[in-house]
């Protein structure tokens, strides 16, 4: 039996990724596993792994560092798996003398935009530098890479061309998907937004849409399910002000839910959406709830970024579209009203891509040989 440690500064010891599927499938080949996150207060044992989390985001890179070397000492393991540079630089000294390998699950663009969006011009150029640096000492001290999306693995597959590496998708586990395809009425239709309430995110984006729609289809009963929330209170103030501009009569909002429940939130909607802004950062980054939408059977409308594309089979299940072309997307909405067999083919397509392509059944297996390698 391997010991093997999992640690990270902002994901929560529960996050779908980590605990769900990763730390689940190793533990489930017989290692032991246990979570150590610093987002929140928590220790306990869950499904037969051990949680060790302290809330301790707010204080210095030292007091984080000292605290992930406090579990690494503790608890021993045979190899550890970081998801952000901090927790990579934590374990460098404990790999040295143990020689454990350090696998660096590369699953956020670093550094993001929101980490230099608080400083102004020139010091946001500076602290861009100062956390790209810090992302290549991160990979000079891994042993290993995962990388969640193709387009995350610069800079660091290059600056390390000679290191193992794994690409290992979002892809969710059966056991998390409620599968609900259901013909469409030609008389009604739910429209669903998840995620974050923000401008960044196209809340605003969405909701033209639906003002659109509305516009060119009166008789369209047209009901709205929104799920998430706002983080910032700019967000706030920014769908509050929607929610007064738009005044949607059919709305319905509801909190973000547990990971396990929240395919059946979304079970009776008929499109699901994201249509996030065009820039660089979201150009890159792997649309995660598409698989999860795709193994429900619902057909969706996206962003046409560069990673969506390139990652999945959208034109089977749904469209890639220009976010601020509302004209366009409520035509593609009323496409599926007018034809329903194209929407029940697009739902259909959606189940049959997931069983097939995009299931975590199909990659577990490479995953836990990857960190069977990373052992020797």
């Amino acid at each position: 039996m391997s010991k093997i440690l999992f640690l990270t500064t902002s994901h929560r010891y529960d996050d779908d990724r980590i605990f769900h599927h990763q730390a689940k499938e190793l533990m489930e080949q017989g290692n032991e596993v246990k979570i150590c996150s610093l987002c929140a207060d928590f220790q306990s044992v869950i499904d037969g792994i051990e949680i060790e989390s302290y809330s301790v985001l707010d204080q210095s890179s030292g007091k984080k560092i000292e605290v992930f070397q406090k579990v690494i000492n503790s608890f021993q393991p045979d190899c550890l798996i970081g998801s952000e540079p901090l927790a990579i630089i934590a374990a460098k000294k404990y790999s040295k003398g143990k020689k454990a390998g350090i696998i660096y699950d590369i699953t956020e663009w670093y550094p993001s935009m929101r980490m230099v969006a608080d400083f102004k011009f020139p010091l946001n150029i500076i602290h861009a530098v100062k956390f790209f640096l810090i992302q290549l000492y991160a990979g000079f001290l891994s042993t290993h890479f995962i990388f969640g999306e193709k387009t995350k693995q610069f800079p660091l597959a290059y600056f390390f061309p000679f290191k193992k590496k794994l690409f290992l998708p979002y892809f969710p586990d059966d056991k998390y998907v409620y599968q609900n395809i259901k013909p469409l009425n030609p008389d009604r239709i739910k429209l669903c937004y998840t995620g974050q309430f923000s401008e960044e995110k196209g809340i605003g984006n969405f909701f033209s849409v639906i003002e659109k729609l509305k516009d060119k289809k009166p008789d369209l009963n047209v009901s709205v399910l929104l799920i998430g929330g706002t983080r910032k209170e700019r967000d706030q103030i920014y769908f509050e002000n929607l929610l007064k501009i738009y005044q949607f009569k059919n709305l319905e909002i509801k909190k973000s839910t547990s990971f396990e429940t929240f395919t059946e939130n979304y079970s009776d909607a008929d499109v699901c959406f994201d249509l996030r802004a065009v820039n660089f950062e979201n150009h890159h980054c792997s649309p995660i709830k598409i698989y999860y939408y795709a193994g429900s059977g619902k057909p969706v409308i996206y962003t046409d970024l560069k990673a969506t594309r390139n990652d999945v089979e959208v034109d089977q299940f749904g469209y890639l579209v220009n976010p601020k072309n509302s004209d366009l997307i409520a035509n593609l909405i009323l496409k599926y009203v007018e034809n329903p067999g194209l929407y029940q083919k697009h739902a259909e397509n959606a189940r049959k891509l997931f069983e097939k392509k995009y299931n975590w059944k199909l990659i577990s297996k490479n995953f836990v040989d990857f960190v069977h390698l990373a052992l020797k």
